[in-house]
C-alpha cells in the first residue's frame, strides 16, 4: 500500500487551517499531519514528524512565509513547499521563487485543483497560479532582451537611435533629435550597425524587432 502524502498546514488564521484540513480530508492519498500558526513551530515540527509538503502562508505574525521557506530549504531540503496566499504581489512572487518554493498559489485556487497541486509537487513539478504565469513570462522576456542587448554592446541611447530609424528617421532627423551634427549621427548609426553585425539599416531594424528591443 502506498503511503499518503503527509501535509503540514502553516497559517496564522485558524479558520483557514480548518478549511484546508477539511478539504484535504476527502482525499485518502493526502494526510494532514499537523498545523502551525507561526514560523517558530515549523522546524521543531519537522524534526519530530515526517512531512512531505508544507502549505505555507506568506503574511504571518513573526517570521514571514518567505523566511520560513528559506529555513526549511536549508534544514529540510526534501520537503516540498507550496505558498498559499491572497497576495499576488510581484515582489512576493519573486522572493518566494528565490527562496526555492515549489509552488506559488493564490488562496482563490479551486478546491479541486489544490489536491492535484500537492500531488504535482510530489512528482517534482513546479506550480504557479495561472494568473501569475503571464507576469513571470513577461519578466523573463524582459531580462532576456536586456541580456541580449548587453551582449550586443548597445547602450540605452543607441536603442533610442534604433527606434528612431525604425520609425523612418534619416541621419539628419537623428542629428536634430539628439542634438548631434549630421556627421556624428551618421557615425553613430554606423557604429550600431557594426555592433549588430548588420549590413544595412533594414537588417538592423529587423534584428532589433526580432529580439524585442523595439
Amino acid at each position: 500500500m502506498i503511503s499518503p502524502i503527509r501535509v503540514l498546514i502553516v497559517d496564522d488564521h485558524p479558520v483557514v487551517r480548518h478549511g484546508l484540513r477539511s478539504l484535504l480530508a476527502g482525499h485518502p492519498d493526502l494526510e494532514v499531519v499537523g498545523e502551525a500558526e507561526n514560523g517558530a513551530e515549523v522546524i521543531p515540527f519537522l524534526t519530530s514528524h515526517e512531512t512531505d509538503v508544507i502549505l505555507l502562508d506568506i503574511q504571518m505574525k513573526g517570521q514571514s512565509g518567505i523566511e520560513i521557506a528559506r529555513r526549511v530549504r536549508r534544514t529540510n531540503p526534501g520537503v516540498r513547499i507550496i505558498v498559499l496566499t491572497t497576495y499576488d504581489d510581484e515582489s512576493y512572487l519573486h522572493e518566494a521563487l528565490e527562496a526555492g518554493v515549489h509552488g506559488f498559489l493564490l488562496k482563490s485556487v479551486s478546491h479541486e485543483s489544490l489536491p492535484d497541486s500537492i500531488r504535482a509537487v510530489m512528482r517534482g513539478e513546479r506550480l504557479l497560479s495561472p494568473s501569475l504565469v503571464t507576469t513571470v513570462v513577461s519578466n523573463y522576456q524582459t531580462l532576456a532582451q536586456e541580456q541580449a542587448r548587453r551582449e550586443a554592446g548597445l547602450t540605452a541611447e543607441e536603442l533610442q537611435v534604433l527606434a528612431a530609424i525604425a520609425g523612418g528617421a534619416s541621419n539628419k532627423d537623428v542629428a536634430e533629435r539628439f542634438y548631434w551634427s549630421e556627421a556624428t549621427a551618421k557615425r553613430r548609426v554606423q557604429d550600431i550597425l557594426e555592433k549588430m553585425g548588420a549590413s544595412s539599416r533594414t537588417q538592423a531594424i529587423a534584428e532589433a524587432v526580432r529580439r524585442g528591443w523595439i
